[in-house]
C-alpha cells in the first residue's frame, strides 16, 4: 500500500469547458483542506482573481497563482517548486492544479512523473488527470471533425481537444442540460471513440463531488498513453520557446484593461454580433448605470454570459471601507481617485484577430468614451 499522503488532481479542458466553475463547486464543499494552483495563460490570471471573489473559502486555502505561460512547458519548473512546496504542509489533504485552456496535459503529467522518480520519500503522488469538456461546445462546433480524418481550418484546434480528451483518466461531461438525450448519446460515441477507458461523469455547471474525483484508482501514466496514437505523436514534438503553447496552435491572448465603465446597451450589441475569431473570453467588467456590482463577462464559441458577481470594495460603506483599507492597506496600491477598484479587466483569446479591430470595439462601449 502507497506511504504518499497528498493526491494531486490535475483539471484540464479546453477554453471555456468550466474548469473554474468546477472549482468554485469543490472548494464549496469544504471536505477537505486543499491546496489550488491556478495556471491562466493571460498575463493577469483572471481565473484567481475570480475565484477569489467567490468568498471566504477560498482564503482558508493555499492558492498559487501561475501566469505569462503554460504549466506544461515554459513555467514547468516553477509549477514543480510550487509542487515541492506545498508538499510540505502536513495540513494539506489534497492539491488541485487548474491548467491553462491550451496547456497539454500529457507534458503536465510526464512533468510530475518526473518528479516523483527524482524525489525521495515524497508525500504527493498523480491521483487523476481530469478532462473537463463542455459538451454544448463539442456537439455544435467540433463533433463532425472529432470522427473525421478531412483536414479542416480548426485542425490545430481539434487537434489540441483531442490531446486533453485522450490523456485522462476521467472526463467531466460539463453542460449536458443543453443538449437533448440523442445528441448528448452523439457525443459520447464521439468521444469514446478517443477514449475509450476514462470514466465519465455527467453534470450540468460543474457540479461534481469532490469525493468522485479523489476515490479512484491512481492515475497510470503507461496506461493512459498506451490507448492514444494520437497522444504519443504529440509527445515528440519539443516546445522550442517561451511561446509554444501559444504558437503551436495559432492561439493568443491579450488583456483589456480599463477604469471607466461600459455603456451596458452598447455591450449587449456587441454581443450580439460577437467576432467569431474570439475563441474564449473572461474577465470582470462594471457599467455606467451600475456602481455597486462586479459583473462576470464569460464567451466560448457562440455562448456568452454576464453574471453579477460581488460588490466593489469602493461600493461599500464607510465604515466598511475604512476598516478593509486599514486591514489590508495594499488594496489602496491599485486605488482610482474616481474609480476607486472598479476597472474591466478582461482577457480574450483567439485565432487570427486584429487586436487593434477588438480593442476598438471595446473602446466604443465604454461610456463618453469620445
Amino acid at each position: 500500500m502507497s506511504t504518499r499522503e497528498v493526491p494531486i488532481v490535475i483539471i484540464t479542458g479546453y477554453l471555456g469547458s468550466g474548469k473554474t466553475t468546477l472549482m468554485q463547486n469543490i472548494l464549496k464543499q469544504e471536505k477537505r483542506k486543499v491546496a489550488l494552483i491556478v495556471n491562466d495563460m493571460g498575463s493577469i490570471n483572471i481565473d484567481a482573481s475570480i475565484l477569489n471573489k467567490t468568498g471566504n473559502q477560498v482564503a482558508q486555502i493555499e492558492m498559487v497563482e501561475m501566469q505569462n505561460g503554460c504549466i506544461c512547458c515554459t513555467l514547468r519548473d516553477e509549477f514543480m517548486t510550487e509542487i515541492e512546496r506545498l508538499s510540505e504542509d502536513k495540513g494539506i489533504e489534497a492539491i488541485f492544479v487548474e491548467a491553462s485552456g491550451i496547456s497539454e496535459p500529457s507534458s503536465i503529467a510526464g512533468a510530475f512523473i518526473n518528479y516523483e522518480e527524482m524525489i525521495e520519500n515524497t508525500r504527493v503522488y498523480l491521483k487523476t488527470v481530469v478532462s473537463v469538456v463542455d459538451v454544448d461546445r463539442i456537439y455544435r462546433e467540433f463533433l463532425y471533425n472529432l470522427t473525421s480524418d478531412e483536414e479542416t481550418e480548426d485542425g490545430d484546434v481539434i487537434n489540441l481537444i483531442m490531446d486533453q480528451i485522450e490523456f485522462c483518466n476521467l472526463m467531466i461531461l460539463n453542460k449536458t442540460d443543453l443538449l437533448s438525450t440523442e445528441q448528448l448519446r452523439e457525443v459520447k460515441a464521439g468521444l469514446r471513440g478517443l477514449q475509450q477507458e476514462a470514466e465519465m461523469i455527467e453534470c450540468v455547471n460543474g457540479n461534481v463531488d469532490l469525493e468522485v474525483i479523489l476515490n479512484r484508482e491512481d492515475f497510470d501514466f503507461d496506461e493512459v498513453e498506451a490507448y492514444s496514437a494520437v497522444q504519443k505523436a504529440l509527445n515528440n514534438c519539443e516546445h522550442d520557446d517561451d511561446k509554444a503553447c501559444v504558437d503551436e496552435y495559432g492561439i493568443s491572448s491579450f488583456v483589456f484593461e480599463e477604469r471607466r465603465p461600459f455603456n451596458r446597451e452598447s455591450f449587449n450589441k456587441l454581443i450580439e454580433d460577437y467576432p467569431e475569431v474570439l475563441i474564449r473570453t473572461k474577465g470582470y467588467i462594471w457599467f455606467s448605470d451600475d456602481w455597486k456590482h462586479v459583473q462576470l463577462f464569460e464567451q466560448a464559441g457562440r455562448n456568452a454570459s454576464i453574471t453579477e458577481l460581488s460588490e466593489w470594495v469602493s461600493a461599500w460603506t464607510e465604515e466598511e471601507l475604512d476598516k478593509v483599507l486599514s486591514d489590508f492597506p495594499d488594496i489602496k496600491d491599485d486605488w482610482d481617485e474616481t474609480y476607486g477598484d472598479r476597472c474591466n479587466q478582461v482577457v480574450f483569446i483567439g485565432k487570427g484577430y486584429e487586436k487593434s479591430e477588438i480593442v476598438k470595439l471595446l473602446y466604443d462601449c465604454i461610456e463618453n468614451a469620445g
